[in-house]
């Protein structure tokens, strides 16, 4: 450590600013070869290519400049500064748009050391650099600059960062594991549901499930893509609005205070998100006499109408007695004879289908008609019970290896900071034991 030294930013090497080439020109842009890095690029350690190109034309007519080879780029103007701050090396000759900075660093230097101290460093940077009250997210060129980093002999630097990268390497092994075994876990549940609405599942001993193959000759439909299917004799097709009454709620004038902060929970779109609501964030008054069927009952299932997000085609069940928006639909179990939670798992198993019904418009929505046009099929009520409980069995289990999977995830986050902090303040080596030194340091 005694070797090492502090070097401001704006003195590792040459910095390059961009631009855009006018659109209006078609030969800065048409048949072009020369790379022009934006934001979108962004995201890899080590840039392969650039998404746009432009011609020599532009190189020499614009406001552009060709930056070697083996430069450090990082984002500094984006929406995405407001979480972190992209860095990446780039192997090859680029150009850069306004919105992007790239360092050529001096020699003595790994440009290497420069990138891994940049993503250390991101919320210093954040926190240091980014300008207050603009529109867009940027970080200010001059308090950048004036930023420090610590730098080692050139020897050292790339000893240290052979070291880290090999970490690294192993962390990106796992992560990719925990990766896969979080998209086969989401899939799990949704394979339990559909088997499950076709009578193709059943109970064993602890438990455990069994899929029950189809009869011979039957061609299986799409499990996730098919309005209806064969089912067991005893099972019988009907639509949502044949079987559950279905209604659409109301908002009461915001103009009138006296309408709202009542006794009555009130149900927003938002708050139906496949969960079971036992409170909302707002209460109304009860509607006066004639206004009892918007008031419905425990038990009754909710599903979001409105959204291009995630909202819409969710689904929800009440445990209290409550009114609702009129972006929401409610469908009454009681004397349906079909309990609420089976009603609920078959909405969230046909969520993306009910989605592609509400798709189109300004808006995309769902509508009452919609919805009562909904197939449904419905087995006798102990199949449902049965089924309920093992639906039940697999969304618990598929939850808490999510939940597992969240705090894997963050591990490996903070040891990747861990990571950074130790290599590049002299503390990492090559010995086995690197990993609980790394997070021992971050702590420090």
């Amino acid at each position: 450590m005694t070797e090492w030294r502090l070097a401001r930013l704006k003195d590792v090497g040459t910095w390059y600013g961009g631009g855009t080439p006018s659109k209006s020109r078609a030969d800065f842009w048409v048949d072009g070869v020369v790379p022009w890095l934006s934001p979108k690029d962004m995201g890899p350690d080590v840039l392969q290519s650039t998404k746009d190109h432009i011609t020599a034309a532009a190189v020499a007519g614009s406001a552009v400049k060709l930056v070697p080879p083996g430069s450090v780029a990082l984002v500094v103007r984006s929406g995405i500064l407001e979480r972190t701050v992209p860095v990446a090396l780039v192997p090859f000759e680029t150009t850069l748009n306004q919105d992007v900075k790239a360092i050529v660093v001096h020699d003595g230097l790994d440009p290497r050391w420069v990138a891994w101290w940049l993503r250390s460093a991101e919320r210093q940077i954040l926190s240091r650099a980014r300008k207050a009250g603009t529109t867009v997210a940027s970080l200010e060129t001059a308090r950048l600059h004036e930023m420090t980093l610590p730098v080692p002999p050139l020897d050292e630097q790339r000893r240290i960062l052979d070291v880290l990268e090999d970490h690294l390497s192993r962390l990106d092994v796992a992560d990719e594991a925990v990766e896969r075994i979080r998209a086969t876990n989401d899939r799990y549940l949704s394979i339990v549901l559909a088997a499950g609405l076709r009578g193709r599942l059943r109970s064993e001993a602890a438990h455990t499930l069994a899929f029950v193959p189809p009869p011979a000759g039957l061609i299986e439909p799409e499990l996730a893509g098919a309005s209806t299917w064969p089912v067991p004799s005893d099972w019988s097709w009907t639509t949502l609005g044949a079987r559950f009454p279905v209604a659409v709620g109301t908002t009461p004038s915001r103009s009138d205070p006296a309408l709202w902060s009542g006794d009555l929970p009130w149900v927003s779109s938002g708050e139906v998100a496949f969960n079971r609501i036992k409170s909302t964030r707002e209460t109304i008054t009860r509607p006066a006499k004639g206004g009892e069927g918007r008031i419905h009952p425990a038990g009754t299932v909710m599903l979001a109408m409105i959204g291009e997000g995630k909202t819409r085609g969710q689904a929800a069940i009440l445990d209290i007695e409550a009114a609702h928006n009129q972006n929401c639909a409610s469908l009454r179990t009681v004397g349906s004879g079909v309990t609420p939670e089976f009603l609920y798992y078959f909405l969230r198993e046909r969520y993306a289908l009910t989605r592609r019904a509400g798709s189109g418009g300004n808006q995309p929505a769902l509508n009452k008609a919609k919805i009562e046009s909904i197939p449904i099929p419905i087995p006798p009520q102990g199949v449902q019970q049965d089924l309920v409980r093992l639906f039940d069995d697999a969304a618990s289990a598929t939850s808490r290896l999510a939940d597992e999977l969240r705090r894997a995830k963050t591990r490996s986050s903070n040891l990747r900071q861990a990571l950074l902090a130790a290599a590049l303040s002299g503390h990492l080596t090559s010995r086995s034991f690197d990993l609980d030194l790394a997070e021992k340091v971050a702590s420090a």
